[in-house]
């Protein structure tokens, strides 16, 4: 291969890489929110996947929430599989909310039908002490 073309290849490689990924400043860290509500999606997608929740507050009106997990290779490592949530599921899920104030956040940690709970990958789980 010529030396064009290797970087060619290598650039290209990069390019992918950095795509994949993207700053995790739009959520509060330092702060955390406790949704229970009906699993309408399980995205076990790349780079991320994603619950989608629809959450009842105590009026009876639904909103719909979107949370982020890490990529299904490290959630896989903290015990996940991608048939551990389905459409109708409820849970129970802790998240670092979005900024904006939208209704979205980073997954902390999921309670899941069944009772076992799971984190976001490798120290993000049950043993994460709660903020």
């Amino acid at each position: 291969m010529s030396l064009a073309a290797r970087i060619i290849v290598w650039c290209l490689a990069g390019a992918g890489v950095a795509m994949a990924h993207h700053s995790f400043a739009m959520f509060d860290q330092t702060k955390t929110t406790t949704l229970t509500g009906t699993v309408t999606a399980f995205e076990w997608t790349n780079p991320h996947a994603y619950i989608e929740l629809d959450v009842a507050d105590e009026k009876g009106a639904v909103k719909h929430w979107s949370i982020e997990l890490g990529s299904p290779s490290i959630l896989m490592q903290s015990g996940w599989k991608f048939k551990d949530l389905k459409h109708g599921d409820k849970v129970t899920a802790r998240i670092s909310p979005l900024r904006s104030g939208q209704p979205g956040g980073l997954l902390i940690q999921v309670t899941l039908p069944d009772g076992r709970v799971l984190g976001n990958g490798p120290g993000r789980g049950p043993q994460a002490p709660a903020q």
